[in-house]
């Protein structure tokens, strides 16, 4: 498992903290990250992308290559972290402490995280016992900037047949994590792959039995390999040695 380390920072405007978290998330899918990729994950023009592309790296957020892409620099990557931990807390005390259930308090983290402030977060986190995750099992950086990195797969790409366990779902769209919980799709849930479509369907055998997702549902969900099959992975690069 590896980490993230950033430090504290100053505040910036809600345009510029949504851009720098973004940016964040895309850096775990492809480095550098294409303006065209920031524009279509924040619903905004390419040129209103690239304007503000130019002034991030004039403040010295992120190191900008025409025509390649961008990346965070490590003051933006800090006040991403921070960003994202005011987020994952938020929720997480939304949902333990005030009753809110766990694809109903998305919208109002975002809200909030722009508000409140790093101190607010510490004693919400504090009163929880520190949680390493939030609630839809994304972990929650640490108040000196630390993340762990996990070896997650996306269910699209779990090969057929390969047993995993939910360890992640994404909270980004209300609807569809109502769907993901009432086929079963939690925390700690056993999983295979057992068919794919050629338009991107998924169909997946789990303890409430058969379920077939479409594409866009089966990215939301992050797995872990099942134990059984580390071992079995194991035991193949011993033979090899």
């Amino acid at each position: 498992m590896s980490e993230n380390r950033a430090g504290p920072g100053r505040e910036y405007s809600r345009a510029v903290e949504d851009y720098l978290k973004a940016i964040f998330k895309l850096q775990g899918e492809r480095l550098p990250v294409s303006t065209t990729a920031l524009a279509s994950e924040l619903d905004r023009s390419a040129a209103s992308v690239t304007n503000m592309v130019k002034g991030l790296a004039e403040q010295g957020l992120l190191d900008h290559e025409p025509y390649r892409g961008v990346r965070l620099t490590p003051q933006g990557e800090s006040t991403a972290l921070r960003i994202i931990r005011r987020h994952r807390v938020i929720e997480t005390y939304l949902i333990e402490r005030l009753g809110y259930t766990w694809d109903g308090v998305h919208e109002e983290a975002e809200r909030l995280e722009h508000a409140a402030s790093d101190g607010l977060i510490d004693r919400m986190a504090r009163a929880l016992g520190d949680p390493d995750e939030d609630p839809h099992g994304a972990p929650i950086p640490s108040s000196d900037g630390v993340i762990a990195s996990r070896d997650l797969v996306s269910l699209t790409e779990l090969p057929t047949g390969v047993p995993a366990v939910v360890r992640e779902v994404s909270d980004e769209d209300s609807g569809r994590l109502r769907e993901l919980a009432a086929a079963g799709f939690l925390l700690g849930t056993n999983v295979v792959v057992t068919d794919r479509s050629p338009g991107g369907e998924v169909v997946v055998e789990l303890a409430g039995g058969v379920q077939t997702l479409d594409a866009v549902t089966a990215r939301m969900i992050q797995l872990e390999l099942s134990e059984t099959m580390r071992v079995d992975e194991s035991d193949d690069s011993d033979k090899g040695q």
